[in-house]
């Protein structure tokens, strides 16, 4: 802070550590003043003395106290370039009349100069002023007016004389384009305290426009401040600026912002790790792909888990027609697995992260890792969708140990991150697939139906090769951390800053979390016919022993029951836990399936159909063998004409694809041996998803497997005929056998002519 200027004439006052003192007497030929105090006491000090004592200060003359401004000193990185353009030419003119040369010294002497106005060996500084002014009062103004030179006179140039450089410079330029930025002079504590006033009563009300808001400001300031002139309050534009300043914008629905205002949401939450918060969500996927049975474009659904901490896309599944709370969940588990490297990914795509290995990882996991982060998610953040909510998925956040933070209603800044992420998805790969579909109907192309080409498995390497390759190597621009502000990032170096800080958790979940976040069913164990689950009995061998004759050992809520676990994707089986053996699972095969592989898989939707048609026909089965025919005339197993694979309809397909692709998405996360005693208590990684096929092989797959449907179908009704015949009937005598007993052309004996005669 500047002491101001002394003044040290005989009869000024100076402050010295709070008391006035005057001057009486100057000596400067000894460097020495006389001070006299307000009790007559006399000081003779040195003028070093007085220059350098931090306590001394002018005495402020009576009266107010001059307003300083706040606000930093302008620099030249405040003006735009056309402003420093503008000051730049203003400050040669000046420099030219005080010169002679516009760039102020002979030695930089431009082509032509100096002119003989301005000539310093044969002008004046002060004809060189004048001639400048004349000069600029003779240009067009218009041309005067684009450079701000237009009222540039004498008196100008001599008050920009002492000046210099970039100090000359900003003394040039506008105080117009550099003007005091923020506040507003109009708005004073009666102003404030009636807008928030009126902020509090809006919320209450139904939706106004600013006019009745502004309105509403001047009745509280004519109502509570009588005295205070109404003439003084601001006016709408100026209300409108406060208002947007203060509050933001106004764009919201009238519901939310009172929910928004009244949201206990607590401290902000500081993302500063990876995994400490993960976002989920899904959105349909815009691109046709092929299903695997019958080979027609479907639409599938994209679900991807980001980091927040470093915009990793840690996980990503592909569902045919809608996820179910069970994808979500796989899709939390891949988030804790690591990927696999798959066939034709090169060494760049191996795990490059610093602090671990590739090979640690890779023996670690027991196969060779890729380049994508892994770890236990601490907190997720959802919307409000129908599996993110479902008792399920709840379930399953607490067996991995993470919290919930759902995000507010239609509130999208909550996950704005995962939005921008599925919008950076499509512009930057599905945009060149085809089969694209655009953003909406309107900017769909002729047939993009007819051009999908790739299949589910296709589409999910493709989208897994343009993660590990692109998307973790791409500049991050605008979501820097905050201890590296400007520089560039990407979620891989990211997450390898954090790991060089806080080191890696190498937690790979063993096989058995498969199981455990699987829907769980408490039921009793029925001998001979083993357990209901959700309408449907299954049953395994190992039921038959002592051991589960009685009620179960637990208590609690499900006293004496049995914990068994089943995946809706597939209601063939069901999953459950040797008590004796923890870790080892038996599976329990629905009690009315035939031999393994020979019926299609069924979902949660097939089995309540099937259990509906059950009702409506009045059948009243005592095992689920009887209900073999009618799932299989519900999957088009057992079909008239009109329903064969040629022509059913698309919704038909669709839903038979849908069946089999969450059978194959179900067996992919089911560990290899399930009824095999658990291994070591050391980690192990799930199966490694198979490489995709070329799409030649996938388009041959589809009749493939189609016929695999009809094989069944045969097998079915073959087991029905022999089921309802006790024993094989004799084959019918061949056409042809009573002629060839006897001859054609044996004439009869008399005897049969007689006889024939007599009858």
């Amino acid at each position: 802070m500047t002491r101001g200027v002394l003044v040290l004439a005989p009869g000024s006052a100076v402050e010295v550590d709070g008391a006035e003192w005057t001057v009486e007497a100057v000596e400067p030929q000894v460097g020495r003043i006389v001070l006299v105090g307000a009790g007559g006491e006399r000081k003779r000090r040195s003028l070093r003395w007085l220059v350098n004592h931090p306590g001394i200060r002018p005495v402020r003359p009576p009266g107010p106290a001059p307003v300083r401004s706040s606000r930093q000193d302008v620099v030249l990185s405040d003006l735009t370039e056309e402003q420093l353009l503008r000051a730049r030419i203003r400050a040669e003119h000046v420099l030219e009349a005080e010169t002679g040369f516009r760039a102020g010294h002979p030695s930089r002497a431009l082509p032509g100069e100096p002119r003989p106005a301005y000539a310093p060996e044969k002008t004046s500084v002060g004809e060189r002023r004048r001639a400048k002014a004349a000069e600029v009062a003779a240009m067009p103004a218009v041309e005067a007016a684009a450079l701000g030179i237009r009222f540039m006179s004498e008196r100008t140039l001599e008050r920009l004389a002492g000046k210099s450089g970039r100090e000359l410079v900003l003394a040039c330029a506008d105080g117009r384009w550099t003007r005091t930025g923020g506040g507003h002079p109009s708005v004073t504590a009666e102003i404030r305290e009636g807008i928030f006033a009126v902020r509090q009563e809006s919320l209450r009300r139904s939706r106004m426009t600013m006019a009745a808001r502004h309105r509403l400001l001047h009745q509280y300031v004519s109502e509570v401040f009588p005295d205070f002139p109404l003439e003084d309050v601001p006016s709408r534009n100026t209300f409108v600026a406060v208002w947007r300043e203060w509050f933001g914008p106004d764009g919201a629905r009238q519901r939310y912002v009172r929910t928004a205002e009244t949201a206990e949401t607590g401290q902000r939450v500081v993302v500063h790790r990876p995994g400490q918060v993960v976002a989920l969500d899904s959105t349909p996927l815009p691109v046709k792909v092929r299903e695997s049975v019958f080979g027609e474009p479907v639409s599938v659904v994209l679900s991807i888990a980001l980091d927040l901490y470093t915009h990793s896309l840690v996980a990503f599944r592909l569902t045919l027609v809608s996820d179910t709370s069970v994808d979500i969940a796989m899709l939390l588990r891949d988030v804790m697995l690591p990927l696999p490297m798959r066939e034709g990914w090169g060494e760049e795509m191996e795990w490059p992260y610093p602090g671990v290995p590739a090979s640690v990882i890779a023996e670690f996991a027991g196969h060779r890792v890729a380049a994508l982060p892994f770890f236990a998610p601490e907190t997720v953040t959802t919307d409000h969708g129908g599996p993110y909510k479902s008792h399920h998925l709840v379930d399953a956040h607490q067996v991995l140990g993470c919290n919930i933070l759902p995000a507010r209603a239609l509130r999208a800044s909550d996950k704005f991150a995962v939005e921008r992420a599925f919008s950076s998805i499509k512009t930057l790969l599905l945009e060149h697939l085809l089969g694209f579909t655009g953003t909406d109907v309107a900017d769909r192309g002729a047939d993009p139906e007819a051009d999908a080409l790739l299949t589910m498995s296709q589409m999910e390497h493709v989208i897994a090769t343009w993660i590990v390759k692109v998307w973790q190597n791409r500049v991050l621009g605008e979501y820097a951390p905050a201890w590296g502000p400007g520089e560039e990032h990407s979620p891989n170096s990211l997450f390898a800053a954090a790991a060089m800080q806080g080191g890696i958790d190498l937690e790979i979940p063993t096989p058995e979390l498969y199981y455990q976040l699987l829907r769980g069913h408490h039921v009793k164990i029925h001998q001979g016919r083993g357990v209901k689950i959700l309408g449907l009995y299954y049953h395994h061998p190992v039921l038959e022993e002592d051991r589960f004759r009685g009620p179960s050992a637990r208590g609690g809520r499900h006293k004496g029951r049995w914990l068994v676990r089943s995946d809706r994707r597939d209601r063939r089986s069901v999953f459950f836990e040797d008590p004796d053996e923890p870790g080892r699972w038996h599976v329990l095969r629905w009690t009315g399936l035939p031999p393994e592989d020979e019926v299609p898989a069924f979902s949660d939707a097939t089995a309540t159909t099937l259990l509906a048609e059950v009702r409506t026909r009045g059948i009243s089965p005592r095992t689920d063998a009887e209900l073999l025919p009618v799932l299989l005339e519900i999957l088009g197993s057992a079909i008239p004409v009109e329903q064969w694979p040629t022509r059913m309809t698309k919704r038909e397909k669709t839903g038979r694809s849908r069946r089999t692709a969450q059978a194959a998405a179900a067996a992919t996360d089911r560990p290899a041996s399930a009824s095999a005693p658990a291994p070591a208590p050391a980690p192990a990684p799930a199966p490694a998803p198979a490489p995709a096929k070329p799409l030649a092989d996938n388009v041959v797959a589809w009749p493939v497997e189609a016929a695999a449907v009809d094989a069944a179908v045969d097998a079915g009704r073959r087991r029905l005929r022999e089921a309802s015949v006790v024993r094989a009937p004799a084959p019918p005598p061949r056409l042809g056998d009573s002629l060839r007993r006897r001859r054609l052309f044996a004439l009869p004996s008399d005897d049969d002519s007689e006889a024939r005669e007599s009858s």
